[in-house]
């Protein structure tokens, strides 16, 4: 356990951020490792993968209720130097962990045919989509215990060993990807579905290599048979600060199905490419992601401990931090986007989207960054409410258009870009108002309850 409540802010942020970034760094490419030898295949491939692997965000909305809660709830625990609260809800977490990763099994395998019919622009694409989906599946059920583990550990303060995980799984990855999907060895290329084969075998070795490290090494927070029968107590406070924050990624899933909806009319050309682009914009968000998944424990932490000009400072650096390595990258994509985009396909027609895409969307990267930091920092507070508000806005201003846009003459695939733009714009500056507010909330509060007493 890391206490963070003491010390020089910047340097907590960098001593966390770095290893998680790397650990981050590392799950990205364990996407792009995928991406590159599905490529290969063809763009209907390409298209069917990416179209699947927004499936992703369905997982990511429930494993977020999950991950946020659990990180949350232990870190404001190790502030007020609660471990037994601490240890019950690492032990709710696991349960609730078990009881996720079988009901995405059964509706996994129950709905992936329909999902993909419905998003594919070509039977080769659905074709591609659905076998990728069937072999990928369980490695989405096994992400619900990764998540809560880790998540445990980053509310104590440790982040470490949740990076040496995904090192693992990438480098598992990267050795079962050509041997699946190519062949490589065997002689017996299985295509797509071997890249979800690939996935969930280097999932399952992390989430083994997880659990050894809990009962082997970590001691504030333990496996406890007494502490895993459901308490409902517990599920309520996990569900006030994690539903909010796993709707925030229903939603992205919603915006993501709009776009492929609304792009397919374009062809399986137009959906690599923004399959691609989007994947790398993914991997150039992991500087912010990073500050700020960073900046959440430390800030709880601080809660915890009623220390509010401490969670003020966290968000000052986390904010900066977070800022500047994305001005950056929306430097690089305005250059030259194309040579992001060149090492994962030849095809011309894909190359132009996919760079569209990223000179286009590559001017909202700081105000995502700030959107990340300003989430982090809700997690931290108990609140994430305000959070989902700020992304609910966004069904007004970005999808409600874009599925009018595609139905009028004349449109544009470039249309979908520029609107995404001006509404993440909107949603960060939006955002930071709340946040103000909120914080501006706790600390009247606290001042009433200092007067109590």
């Amino acid at each position: 356990m890391n206490d963070l409540t003491t010390g020089s802010i910047p340097r907590h942020i960098v001593r966390l951020a770095v290893p998680m970034a790397l650990g981050m760094m590392f799950q990205t490419l364990y996407f792009l490792v995928d991406l590159f030898f599905v490529a290969r295949l063809g763009d209907a491939a390409v298209a069917g993968v990416s179209a699947a692997g927004n499936v992703q965000f369905i997982i990511m909305s429930f494993t977020q209720i999950l991950g946020v809660s659990t990180m949350a709830l232990i870190a404001h625990a190790v502030g007020r130097k609660d471990q037994p609260d601490a240890n019950l809800v690492f032990n709710q977490s696991v349960l609730w962990a078990f009881v996720c990763g079988i009901g995405t099994l059964i509706f996994g395998y129950a709905l992936c045919g329909r999902y993909m019919s419905a998003l594919g622009s070509n039977a080769e694409t659905i074709a591609a989509g659905t076998s990728y989906l069937r072999w990928y599946i369980p490695g989405l059920a096994l992400q619900f215990a990764l998540v809560s583990m880790g998540s445990a550990l980053r509310g104590t303060g440790i982040v470490k060993p949740g990076m040496l995980v995904q090192m693992l799984t990438v480098v598992l990855n990267i050795i079962f990807a050509p041997i699946f999907i190519a062949g490589w060895g065997t002689g017996r290329p299985l295509g797509v579905a071997g890249a979800g084969l690939a996935s969930s075998l280097a999932i399952g070795i992390g989430v083994i290599a997880t659990a050894v490290y809990f009962v082997r090494l970590e001691h504030y927070v333990t496996f406890k048979r007494e502490l895993l029968s459901v308490r409902t107590d517990v599920l309520t406070r996990m569900l006030k600060i994690g539903v909010p924050p796993g709707a925030e990624f229903a939603l992205m899933f919603v915006f993501t199905a709009v776009i492929y909806t609304a792009i397919k009319q374009f062809g399986p050309e137009a959906q690599a490419g923004y399959g691609i682009g989007s994947r790398l914009m993914q991997s150039m968000f992991l500087p912010a992601m990073a500050v700020a998944f960073s900046a959440a424990p430390m800030a709880g932490q601080n809660m915890g401990a009623g220390h509010l000009d401490r969670v003020r400072d966290t968000f000052k650096w986390a904010a900066i931090m977070g800022s500047i390595p994305m001005a950056l990258l929306t430097l690089l994509c305005q250059w030259r986007p194309e040579l992001l985009v060149q090492g994962f396909t030849k095809e011309a027609a894909v190359i132009a989207v996919a760079s569209q895409f990223l000179g286009t969307i590559s001017w909202n990267f700081v105000a995502s960054g700030l959107g990340f930091t300003c989430g982090g920092m809700f997690q931290a507070l108990g609140n994430t409410v305000p959070s989902l508000i700020a992304s609910a806005t966004r069904l007004i201003t970005f999808a409600v258009p874009v599925w009018w846009l595609s139905h009028r003459p004349g449109f544009q695939i470039k249309q979908v870009w520029y609107l995404s733009v001006i509404t993440m714009t909107l949603q960060a500056a939006f955002t930071l108002w709340l946040l103000r507010g909120e914080l501006q909330r706790k600390e009247l509060k606290m001042a009433t309850a200092r007067l109590a007493v």
